[in-house]
């Protein structure tokens, strides 16, 4: 699974941001695990509408405090946004487990293409080994709620990890002495394109200066 995201980065939406930027650290959060990419966008009634019932859905199958142990389950955001403000807008209140891609990265646009999403919001449902097990969740997960994860579950014959020790700890250790300064990066990164003036160049063609978006349509 982590395969689907080599030689790019994933950020934790957690107050940190921390970034899973090398092969281990992807395995470590994707891999025999449940993956949904959810393709979705502030600007789209239907996702903000549907945003609140996904993330009780995520909710009640990672959190220790409804589930004896966190569900084998990863989220991945990809945004769909007009800009990066309101990605970040999107994400505010969202859980802190879930995951999402840089807004300047083009694979939020090229996985849109390769599970061929037509309309916002969309959960696609892969399995560990990155088949696609269902295209399109939302309706399930609206009708079954946590539930489907016992079908997903069994559907993928996903192998049972209980005798694992815990992860997904808060503040877990740092992994090396320059961790630290890399969970860093990302925010630098952004604050300094924030500093940009007015000549600071435009967005790409397509993800700037839409105004609407609320149609659901994509692409």
């Amino acid at each position: 699974m982590a395969s689907l995201f080599s030689g790019h980065v994933l950020i934790r939406n957690n107050s940190d941001q921390d970034e899973l930027d090398t092969e281990a650290e992807l395995s470590r959060r994707l891999e025999n695990r449940l993956v949904l990419l959810f393709f979705g966008s502030g600007s789209c009634p239907q996702c903000q509408a549907f945003a609140p019932i996904l993330r009780d859905f995520f909710v009640k199958l990672t959190d220790e405090f409804y589930v004896l142990r966190a569900a084998q389950l990863a989220l991945v955001y990809v945004s769909q946004d007009p800009t990066e403000e309101q990605q970040d807008l999107f994400l505010r209140d969202m859980p802190k487990k879930w995951l999402f891609l840089p807004f300047e990265d083009d694979l939020r646009r090229d996985l849109g293409r390769r599970f061929s999403v037509e309309r916002l919001p969309a959960v696609v449902v892969l399995k560990p080994g990155g088949d696609v097990l269902t295209r399109d969740a939302t309706d399930e997960i609206r009708r079954l709620g946590p539930a489907c994860f016992a079908n997903w579950q069994e559907a993928a014959e996903l192998l049972d990890r209980s005798f694992l020790q815990p992860e997904d700890l808060d503040d877990p250790a740092p992994r090396s002495l320059t961790e630290p300064l890399r969970r860093c990066k990302y925010r630098v990164d952004r604050a300094a394109r924030g500093k940009r003036g007015p000549g600071g160049g435009s967005p790409p063609e397509g993800e700037g200066g839409a105004e609407g978006g609320g149609a659901g349509e994509l692409f």
